[in-house]
């Protein structure tokens, strides 16, 4: 999937248009939530998930994102990264919704995703907060 904004920027999920390098600096030097994660483990999220990158019309990599999908019932965004320098420009409200529009198809019963301070963002593209949190439970990884 391409498609074009007026603006020139281009969204994409083609693989070989990701610049895995550059993601893996973004997450790995800039995202709180991805601090140190190394080269591998990003190549390998990223070869078992559904990518969405965003380009400038020159064809560098601005944004990022990926889904990870059984594409019957579930989904998951996760590591959603807008380069600063274009970040206020409407692209992380664009790739959400890109990503919802994708997944349409599928019908999917629940898309998940978690956010610290991008409530916002992701509201403008239809999620909303868990009905209820307190069904959700994580796997203590210290346990």
């Amino acid at each position: 999937m391409t498609t074009t904004r007026e603006d020139g920027y281009e969204l994409s999920t083609d693989p070989d248009r990701l610049d895995v390098d550059l993601v893996h600096h973004w997450l790995s030097t800039d995202a709180f939530w991805a601090l140190g994660r190394s080269r591998e483990t990003v190549e390998q999220a990223a070869r078992a998930s559904v990518n969405f990158a965003v380009h400038t019309p020159d064809g560098s990599q601005v944004a990022y994102a990926r889904v990870v999908t059984d594409r019957a019932t579930f989904a998951w965004l996760c590591d959603v990264y807008v380069a600063p320098e274009h970040r206020g420009r409407g692209l992380g409200t664009w790739l959400a919704g890109a990503v919802r529009d994708h997944l349409a198809p599928y019908r999917l019963k629940r898309v998940l995703l978690t956010t610290s301070d991008a409530h916002e963002i992701y509201a403008r593209a239809g999620f909303v907060p868990f009905p209820t949190p307190e069904n959700l439970m994580i796997l203590d990884p210290a346990a």
